[in-house]
């Protein structure tokens, strides 16, 4: 089996692979300051609840936006399974079938990376990924599987939480479209401009990614696939149609990918 690990700003998620078939096996609070020993004692509880040796992984793929984290799941895996993690990388990107700007190799996130494996390999050409995480990202993915560019705004959630936290009279409300823009009580009012104004954003962003990307590749507008993924992309996904495909475990099959890449 293929244990795969999604270290993200918020969630960690871990996830096995019985060949083609997923298996979730749990979803925790990001805590940087955890020791490697704390998570392994996390992480042994979830594979008893599955009734999983932990001998019985075969191997394993890391990707972390979290570098504090890194060496700590490293060496929690090692303990773990007996093998060290594949880690994904800058080191290793020359081997994907996704190329990032040398320019810029530093400054991508490997959730990005594994995203854009994963939608590039999954529908064979030009690809706008947009990510509904703790940040809202665009990744946009040539015919040719470069990297040609991507776009960061906070997520729905962090919108929400940041308008509560700074201003006295707003609380955190549900995540969900409102009947109307007219919001007639604070609740509608926020969800009007965050879930609407998002919508918006989305809209146009894509819109526009699509134009520039016919600029500077010959393609079509229309030939170019838009995949959503993310734990919030429910949010938006009722109120438009911009989605080709939605894919809320995306990431995963990005490391399951990057897994047999280097294997062979």
């Amino acid at each position: 089996m293929l244990l795969v690990i999604d270290i993200g700003n918020t969630n960690i998620v871990a996830a096995l692979f019985r060949g083609d078939e997923i298996i979730e096996i749990g979803r925790i609070f990001t805590d940087a300051h955890r020791t490697g020993d704390e998570y392994g004692i996390i992480f042994r509880s979830l594979l008893r609840d599955i009734e999983v040796q932990p001998e019985e992984i075969g191997s394993s793929t890391v990707s972390s936006v979290v570098p504090a984290l890194i060496g700590p799941f490293v060496n929690m895996i090692k303990k773990l399974t007996g093998k060290k993690p594949l880690l994904v990388h800058h080191v290793i990107y020359d081997k994907l079938p996704v190329r990032a700007p040398a320019a810029r190799v530093y400054e991508i996130g490997t959730d990005l990376i594994c995203n854009a494996v994963a939608a590039f390999t999954r529908f064979n050409g030009p690809c706008i990924i947009v990510d509904f995480g703790t940040a809202l990202t665009f990744t946009c993915v040539g015919g040719r599987g470069d990297i040609l560019g991507c776009a960061f705004a906070p997520g729905l959630g962090t919108a929400v939480k940041a308008l509560s936290s700074n201003t006295a009279q707003l609380s955190i409300v549900p995540l969900e479209a409102p009947a109307s823009s007219l919001g007639e009580n604070t609740t509608q009012a926020i969800q009007s401009g965050i879930v609407l104004g998002y919508k918006g954003l989305v809209e146009y962003l894509l819109a526009r990614m699509k134009t520039d990307m016919t600029t500077v590749e010959d393609i079509s507008a229309g030939d170019i696939s838009v995949i959503a993924t993310g734990g919030l992309n429910s949010v938006l996904e009722p109120i438009t149609s911009v989605f080709q495909y939605v894919d809320r475990q995306l990431i995963l099959h990005g490391l399951k990918k990057i897994s047999e890449i280097m294997e062979n």
